[in-house]
């Protein structure tokens, strides 16, 4: 069972899929947001009033509706797998008004991300661990956002995703077989 760690909907349960998906854990969740949220409050970001956050690999949703929890305004979820996208379909419309979330069928990968980011402050991409080469997408997404962008990613331990040009590191941190980096724009 997932639960929503903080906000407006804490403790709000979310329906799941065994199969298919990995739900991001409370614990990397909750480690996720206090991470942006003091670079934030550092750099004078403000990354909830009027802004967006973009789901990649969004599975049932969790991190995106959690971003709503906290006051994000609205999410965009990618996900391609149509059992997965009707559970994410029922979590939106059980914690959130219709206008708060857009659900795109689309596999990431092959994706130009043809959406507005003038309003994504926060990108998560928690794509299946050990299958998928990032490279690509992060290219095209170091040339869409903007300097105030938080890209969030979680990967395997095993995954070595190649940094772009013009994204620099702000933290990396281990859980167990879990790597989660903070990239932004230099």
């Amino acid at each position: 069972m997932i639960k929503l760690t903080a906000g407006k909907y804490k403790n709000k349960k979310l329906d799941t899929i065994s199969q298919f998906v990995r739900p991001t854990s409370s614990i990397k969740r909750e480690a996720f947001f206090s991470i942006i949220e003091s670079y934030a409050f550092k750099n004078s970001i403000d990354i909830y009033n009027k802004k967006i956050f973009l789901d990649l690999f969004a599975g049932i949703g969790s991190m995106g509706l959690e971003a709503i929890s906290r006051g994000i305004d609205s999410a965009i979820f990618f996900e391609n797998e149509l059992e997965v996208i009707k559970v994410l379909k029922k979590n939106c419309q059980a914690i959130c008004h219709q206008e708060q979330y857009l659900i795109k069928n689309e596999d990431v990968l092959i994706s130009e991300l043809n959406i507005n980011f003038n309003n994504i402050s926060i990108i998560y991409i928690d794509p299946p661990y050990n299958r998928y080469n990032l490279n690509n997408l992060m290219t095209i997404l170091q040339n869409k956002i903007s300097k105030k962008t938080i890209i969030g990613i979680e990967s395997s331990i095993k995954d070595n995703f190649k940094i772009p040009s013009k994204l620099n590191l702000i933290k990396q941190k281990k859980y167990g077989k879990t790597k989660l980096s903070i990239l932004t724009l230099f």
